[in-house]
């Protein structure tokens, strides 16, 4: 199986397994806790959670569509910055990875 195969088929696998924490996170935000004055509900605190959660793995399933999209445009794994190869372990530890290890040390420490 060649690199971009392999990326392909980890990022499909995300993708789903995404999508079916989204799911289920939709499913636990059908039940709202009540928010009237005066009272209280501990299931408040586990739906603002679960929100955060939906947030979180919406966005996850965001960039893994726009890395499926990168790998359709033959630009999986260059960075973003530079328009060099990302190291193939830097792809492996980071598969959403836009940037190499250089561009993304420079953007971090403000010098990019």
């Amino acid at each position: 199986m060649d690199r971009t195969q392999a990326f392909r088929e980890r990022l499909e696998r995300d993708l789903q397994e995404t999508q079916a924490r989204i799911a289920q996170l939709r499913e636990r935000l059908e039940a709202k806790g009540d928010y009237g004055p005066g009272r209280g509900d501990p299931a408040i605190f586990q739906w603002e959670l679960n929100l955060a959660m939906l947030q979180q793995a919406e966005e996850q399933a965001r960039q893994v569509r726009e890395a499926l999209g990168r790998l359709e445009a033959g630009t999986y794994g260059i960075c973003q910055k530079c328009g060099q190869p990302i190291d193939e372990e830097r792809l492996e530890l980071l598969p959403l990875t836009t940037y190499c290890i250089r561009c993304a040390q420079s953007t971090r420490s403000g010098r990019g």
